[in-house]
């Protein structure tokens, strides 16, 4: 039945979304000439990887600078891809990715590999899972780039205050998930658009009748400063991020890396 869902409403948001994507594609490439799209290696279920559909909202090769995680004023964003970051119209491209199986309406969202190596042995229990285009994470950390923004290293800022809650409330809804949780999950992403406040009371009502850990609901509310924290299965916090792994492969279209990766768009 989730993937009934799953079919259905990616292929009725293609068709519908079609004449907006292709004004954004437009844009994109009347800013620098270059693809509108871009393939992301990510790692989906069962620690496949796959190439997820995103519109471009970065300088072409950004992925050459070696962080893998984006704050506010990130130099290597585009005018019109703040834009799309702001108002998360640059995921709606993921549907292709819901469409053809590779992701699911509502999962834990897919990690480039660099981030999965560093999952602890029950982190690793997320992967039984098709990665998703939302989730609570998704909702709980809409507000990511502003938390990164200023930071020295924003790849080991994230794997301190954002990756241990993360992977947390990925698990809780492994535990949990149902067809009716997804769409209610659903439901306050997009409440989500038009109040943070109720999205994020929807998240800890959720997580409240999932008798999930306190500490857990009390980050979700995003009352008080996030704190550093061990990940799920780990008994210490990051303390560096291995400069081996600051590299992320984005191909966009053909000839490249990753031809086989890109040839699913044509």
């Amino acid at each position: 039945m989730k993937r009934l869902v799953d079919v259905a409403v990616a292929a009725l948001g293609l068709v519908a979304l079609m004449p907006l994507m292709v004004l954004i594609a437009a844009a994109i490439w009347s800013e620098d000439r270059r693809c509108p799209l871009f393939l992301g290696k990510r790692v989906g279920r069962d620690g496949v990887q796959f190439p997820m559909v995103k519109f471009r909202t970065m300088v072409p090769d950004a992925w050459k600078s070696g962080v893998n995680s984006t704050a506010t004023g990130d130099a290597r964003i585009t005018r019109f891809g703040r834009l799309l970051r702001r108002t998360k119209l640059d995921e709606i491209s993921q549907l292709w990715n819901v469409l053809t199986g590779d992701m699911s309406l509502v999962g834990p969202r897919p990690q480039v590999a660099a981030e999965v190596a560093l999952y602890t042995a029950t982190e690793l229990k997320i992967l039984h899972a098709r990665p998703g285009v939302t989730d609570l994470a998704s909702i709980v950390f809409s507000d990511e780039s502003e938390i990164l923004a200023g930071a020295d290293d924003p790849d080991l800022l994230y794997n301190q205050v954002i990756r241990p809650w993360k992977s947390r409330l990925a698990l809780a809804w492994s535990e949990r998930s149902n067809l009716a949780w997804d769409l209610l999950i659903l439901g306050c992403t997009i409440a989500g658009a038009f109040s943070r406040d109720y999205a994020l009371a929807g998240v800890a009502w959720i997580l409240t009748v999932w008798g999930a850990d306190p500490m857990l609901i009390r980050v979700a509310r995003r009352r008080e400063p996030l704190v550093a924290w061990p990940p799920p299965g780990g008994t210490d916090i990051l303390p560096a991020y291995p400069r081996s792994y600051r590299t992320t492969l984005h191909v966009c279209s053909t000839g490249t890396e990753n031809d086989t990766s890109a040839r699913i768009l044509r």
